[in-house]
């Protein structure tokens, strides 16, 4: 059973994530304009559609969905900052959609991170008996 809903999370933080990269690599207006308001344009919408597209895809792989959900939480750690103090909750009229996606995306790889939690622990220690 922990399989499968590991599986329906990664699978919804994934599709959240890589739905986005085409307004991120196309330079869509909108996402253009995101990432000027927060003083980053095109590097930063680049650079960010770059890290969302290698999290979404370690996310479907069993063996690195501890890696990807930590990375996840990272990313929209600070899509939600970036949402607080500068671009608001509501972009563009969106209703707060891409700040709703965000914490469903965060959420959801809090509990990616706390089913894998094993996983995390053996990495981790991996780590340290290489030092």
């Amino acid at each position: 059973m922990k399989n499968i809903i590991s599986w329906i999370l990664r699978i919804a933080a994934a599709a959240i994530l890589l739905q986005t990269l085409y307004f991120k690599f196309t330079g869509h207006p909108e996402s253009v304009e995101l990432f000027t308001k927060l003083g980053v344009e095109p590097w930063g919408r680049i650079g960010t559609g770059v890290i969302e597209l290698i999290t979404g895809i370690i996310l479907l792989i069993p063996a690195t969905a501890f890696i990807g959900a930590f990375l996840g939480i990272g990313l929209m750690s600070g899509a939600i900052l970036s949402h607080l103090t500068v671009i608001g909750i509501e972009s563009k009229g969106d209703g707060g959609q891409l700040f709703m996606l965000a914490i469903i995306v965060i959420i959801l790889c809090i509990a990616i991170v706390l089913i894998h939690k094993q996983q995390g622990l053996n990495l981790f220690n991996k780590i340290l008996k290489r030092k």
